[in-house]
């Protein structure tokens, strides 16, 4: 089981030694791993963390997922206006 409190989606990147991701239920949460493993075990910690923060900050915390994806993409999507 993949214990994260938020979706999660992992991009690959040009440099082949990188993936990134973020949370598309968790506004500004990015990060980097080596690995769609890296990134899933960096993402897990790093969503408490930011989480935390947001609280300490007197942000608003979206309320955590009862059903969290995650989705792997080859290659970042291409945002069009």
């Amino acid at each position: 089981m993949i214990d994260l409190p938020y979706s999660l989606v992992i991009e690959a990147t040009e440099d082949p030694t990188f993936f990134g991701f973020h949370s598309p239920d968790l506004i500004g949460f990015t990060g980097i791993g080596h690995s769609v493993e890296d990134c899933l075990y960096q993402a897990r910690w790093a969503m408490r963390e930011h989480v935390e923060v947001l609280r300490e900050q007197g942000l608003p915390v979206p309320p955590a997922s009862s059903d969290p994806t995650v989705i792997i993409r080859n290659e970042p999507q291409c945002q069009t206006a």
